[in-house]
């Protein structure tokens, strides 16, 4: 087939791209609907006791709410979209004329094909760049009157590994001028120590994007020689991979990173050897994996759904709901896998798409015959 043939449209692709779009339309709008109304329910006291405005509520918190959860239930939208119009039309006896015009099963998945391919793009754009930046605003919202307990704070007695073999501690950081007192710094190599670095005082200078010592002194050792130099009253600059950011952190800030940030956060964490890196390489493929989730769903669903059967609707829609339902579950347990060491978190992630893959064509298999 040509390529200008794959992408030419005829009445019936328009037909079912169509009803395809107005039905995920239909079923988004119902199922979002019903998200905010039970998301009101459970947050409606807490909303009320910290004095919160509605247009606070509405434009910082739902307006980022529903792409949010909109983005988690994207693969089951499309799953229950193609159910629904598929087995309307299979009840209504309007697939069987066109099986009987010649049209081979594999042609007629094309307009379902074409427009889980637009629902699947969007959906990328969704995971990795709207519903992230949303998350920064509705996640200040949620730290500020929601969840105030995910805030983590390292202000205190702190410790960081900037790079392999350099550590760093601090005994008091304050975030208002970002400076601290206490400063420790320690190098080593083949686990033998080689220098301490002490200042009294540190502070970031923002114009330089440097760490200001004052009061330094630096302990050095070299084949059993020990050195020792103390500057009082002077200034270090120093160019350590530690960021502002890292002394503040809320528990869902994987989530409020786009793609780019989060990959440049996880190559930097990497280059800290800080060995915190896991959860969000898995939260960057799983912003891949559960779009193309939402197509190998939508094949699931016509291969279900485009038979007439006893019992209709009610049991397509029963079929759909298993597997769902199973895809869940699947999806839950991935995650768990991929967050631990038992696993690769690249093969954890992927393996519902693989194992639902299997499922889809099997049944793509099963529905030509």
């Amino acid at each position: 087939m040509k390529l200008g043939e794959i992408f030419r449209l005829q009445i019936f692709d328009r037909y079912i791209l169509k009803k395809y779009i107005s039905t995920f339309i239909f079923t988004l709008s119902i199922l979002s609907l019903i998200a905010v109304v039970f998301d009101i329910s459970e947050r409606i006291q807490k909303f009320i006791s910290k004095n919160v405005a509605a247009k606070e509520i509405i434009q910082d918190y739902y307006f980022n709410f529903l792409p949010w959860i909109n983005s988690l239930l994207f693969p089951l939208y499309s799953l229950i979209t193609v159910i629904f119009f598929t087995s309307r039309l299979a009840e209504k006896t309007e697939i069987i004329p066109v099986f009987s015009s010649g049209m081979s099963y594999k042609r007629f998945l094309k307009p379902f094909v074409i427009a889980s391919i637009i629902f699947t793009l969007l959906h990328l754009f969704l995971n990795h760049y709207w519903v992230p930046k949303g998350n920064k605003t509705m996640g200040a919202f949620e730290n500020k009157y929601i969840k105030t307990s995910s805030l983590i704070r390292k202000d205190r007695n702190a410790h960081f590994i900037v790079q392999p073999g350099v550590e760093v501690y601090i005994s008091a950081y304050n975030s208002f001028d970002s400076s601290g007192t206490g400063f420790h710094l320690s190098h080593t190599e083949n686990s033998q120590l080689k220098s301490i670095l002490r200042a009294n005082q540190f502070k970031y200078d923002s114009l330089s994007q440097k760490w200001k010592l004052k009061d330094y002194e630096i302990r050095s050792w070299s084949e059993d020689k020990e050195a020792f130099e103390l500057y009082s009253g002077k200034s270090l600059d120093t160019n350590l991979n530690l960021k502002v950011s890292d002394f503040i952190q809320f528990k869902n800030n994987k989530n409020m990173m786009q793609t780019g940030e989060l990959s440049e956060f996880i190559e930097r964490e990497i280059g800290k050897g800080s060995g915190i890196t896991r959860e969000y390489i898995v939260e960057k493929h799983r912003r891949t994996a559960d779009p193309v989730t939402t197509l190998i769903l939508s094949i699931i669903g016509v291969c279900i759904a485009s038979r007439k059967v006893r019992g209709g609707l009610g049991l397509h829609l029963a079929s759909g709901v298993i597997i769902g339902v199973i895809f869940i579950f699947l999806s839950k347990l991935s995650l768990t896998f991929a967050n631990s060491e038992m696993i690769n978190p690249i093969i954890a992630i992927w393996s519902p798409n693989i194992i639902f893959s299997f499922l889809a064509f099997r049944l793509y298999k099963s529905a030509q015959q």
